[in-house]
């Protein structure tokens, strides 16, 4: 028996490395189009004495003698280069030479000075210098492309670009973002001159388009925006309407210094995340550049390969999930950790009716200080201050600590109930707590954390390694599993016991007080344990885009980025049931399992975000 669940592992093992082997080539293939295009990671010291990262893509053929037009991209708050990868796959396959930036604060750029925000505008506009100076690129056809706060980063190049001695910017398209209307005086005004100017500009976006009277009172909300005073004077060129509205997905032209100009707005029913991973973005995207700088290779822009990229990059989260329970079982072959192996599962007790009600009222109570704990935090104004612009050195990741504060409340909510349903139920019912694993003994507690260090350190190890020979990595839209810069240890470091005292006391609560069938089957509980797990995330996240697309705007109170937020949360607190219950079985031991998930989560956590300084 003993034997056939080694060489069962051994074939989950084998077969998790085979799935990220696939992924990355997989990708790496898809993103050079074949070979067709050379795609290298940067990091240099910039202009402005920062360190700047990025993904450079090369068509094939561009020289000094064909020069290219290129693009400089750059990604919104909280995110880094590869969320632009829509984009760069199909600029690039189409001739363009492409820059896609880690904004400041961001990825492996250097960190961002708390005050100093505008410094995001020289990011792209560092970025535009660089790619200047490349000899296949023709220094008279770049355009700049961010989506949210990289919209508005290009939108604050601007400036830089026309006080240089020679403007280097001819297109700007700006996604979920608002285009400047008017001056500091709030005269209308022409802001970007005879550039080349197009906007994408969501029906459902979270936090622009809008509009709103003096007091403050949203007027008009994005579904309107078209039809709005801001939007026809930019479609205008900074001039009052006059005559028929201008209608968007329509492009304008103008004679601005001698130039012939573009003003255009794309509004399709889409929300603002959705941008970065939306084929109609990036047709809208491609059909702006082509007439602004041409396309050196006309492709269609309905013929879209980068979704496969996207696949396989989905793929690889599956394999790296995988591995990690996979080479947790197989440490428990070494010596080391012998002790922690279990020849087969703990008995499940049976559940009475009793036990049925401690557990269903569990679960519902849970849920609902979950997602009133949640709210209660994005409407503390202490909290959200620090959530929005951190507070360094302690906090200089905001996003993070809110997430992880939120996790650290939980942790301590369901150790209050498995106190309680101990002392009153599962004592009197025969819960044991040293042999479900709640006391296992200082020596495998100790030999659950190197375990799982171990574990964790050889996952990235993978992830490292494909990186460096394919220049890609695991994610799916929002949820990503990047490399990263080794000062993210100790912003890892500042926030990992607020994740410890969520996922291990998760993992004890649905392995060591909740694990009993459901028609006699294990896998039954698991399932529900893990729709429990994200139960109240994923009903937030009904609840506001619910409303927002049937009345036009958000739940009144709860901000947009807050549901934004939870995206990767409600696939990481299922995937947690799932994992720590399969090491469980191996080992009678809930910690491994916690372990593992709070380090994961929490470095996938400080690798996809803004980093403050002070």
């Amino acid at each position: 028996m003993k034997r056939q669940l080694l060489k069962a592992n051994a074939f989950w093992l084998v077969l998790s490395l085979i799935v990220m082997l696939i992924s990355s080539i997989g990708a790496a293939i898809v993103q050079t189009s074949g070979g067709a295009v050379t795609i290298k990671n940067m990091s240099w010291e910039t202009a402005s004495g920062k360190t700047m990262s990025a993904l450079l893509l090369t068509p094939e053929g561009a020289s000094a003698t064909d020069k290219r037009p290129a693009i400089v991209l750059a990604h919104g708050w909280w995110n880094d280069k590869e969320m632009q990868d829509s984009n760069y796959v199909e600029l690039a396959r189409r001739g363009y030479v492409v820059l896609s930036i880690d904004m400041y604060g961001h990825g492996s750029s250097s960190d961002l000075q708390v005050g100093h925000e505008m410094d995001a505008a020289t990011g792209v506009y560092d970025g535009v210098k660089e790619i200047a100076t490349l000899p296949y690129v023709d220094a008279s056809e770049i355009g700049i492309s961010g989506h949210s706060n990289g919209a508005r980063a290009a939108n604050w190049a601007i400036p830089l670009d026309d006080a240089a001695s020679t403007p280097l910017i001819k297109s700007v398209y700006l996604v979920d973002n608002d285009p400047i209307y008017t001056d500091a005086k709030g005269n209308p005004i022409n802001y970007y001159g005879s550039r080349d100017v197009g906007v994408q500009a969501d029906q459902y976006d979270e936090f622009f388009f809008r509009s709103y009277s003096k007091t403050g009172a949203e007027t008009t909300n994005p579904r309107e925006y078209i039809t709005t005073p801001q939007a026809q004077a930019f479609l205008n060129f900074g001039a009052p309407q006059t005559g028929d509205k201008r209608s968007s997905f329509k492009a304008y032209t103008k004679t601005v210094d001698g130039r012939s100009a573009i003003r255009e707005i794309n509004n399709p029913a889409q929300t603002h995340p959705w941008g970065p991973f939306s084929a109609q973005e990036v047709d809208s995207l491609l059909t702006f550049f082509n007439k602004s700088l041409g396309t050196p290779n006309p492709i269609p822009v309905g013929s879209q390969i980068w979704q496969f990229k996207e696949l396989f990059n989905a793929i690889g989260l599956i394999g790296f999930a995988m591995f990690l329970i996979a080479f947790a079982k197989a440490l428990l072959s070494a010596r080391v950790f012998a002790g922690l192996r279990v020849a087969q599962p703990a008995t499940l007790a049976p559940r009475d009716r009793k036990g049925h009600a401690w557990f269903w009222g569990g679960l519902v109570l849970s849920a609902i200080i979950s997602g009133v704990s949640y709210i209660g935090l994005s409407q503390n104004t202490a909290v959200t201050t620090i959530a929005y612009s951190a507070a360094p050195p302690l906090i200089p990741q905001g996003a993070v600590w809110f997430i992880a504060l939120w996790a650290a409340i939980n942790g301590v909510t369901t150790l209050i109930i498995m106190i309680v349903s101990y002392l009153l139920f599962g004592k009197k019912a025969g819960l044991n707590l040293r042999e479900s694993g709640v006391l296992p003994g200082w020596k495998k507690f100790g030999q659950s954390i190197l375990l799982a260090v171990i574990v964790v350190a050889a996952a990235y190890g993978i992830v490292f390694l494909l990186a460096f020979l394919f220049n890609t990595d695991f994610r799916l839209w929002v949820f990503a599993i990047p490399t990263f810069t080794v000062d993210k240890l100790w912003d890892a470091f500042l926030v990992i016991g607020y994740f410890l005292i969520y996922f291990v006391l998760n993992s004890i609560a649905v392995n060591a007080f909740n694990r009993f069938t459901i028609r006699g089957k294990e896998w039954g509980n698991t399932a529900l344990l893990a729709l429990a797990n994200g139960f109240a995330p994923i009903v937030l996240v009904i609840v506001q885009y619910s409303h927002f697309f049937i009345t036009g705007d958000l739940v009144p109170g709860f901000g947009g980025i807050f549901s934004i937020w939870l995206f990767p949360v409600v696939v990481i607190l299922p995937v947690a049931a799932v994992l720590t219950r399969k090491i469980y079985r191996a080992t009678n031991n809930p910690y491994i399992g916690g372990f593992i998930m709070a380090s994961v989560v929490t470095l996938i956590a400080v690798t996809n975000t803004l980093t403050y300084y002070k």
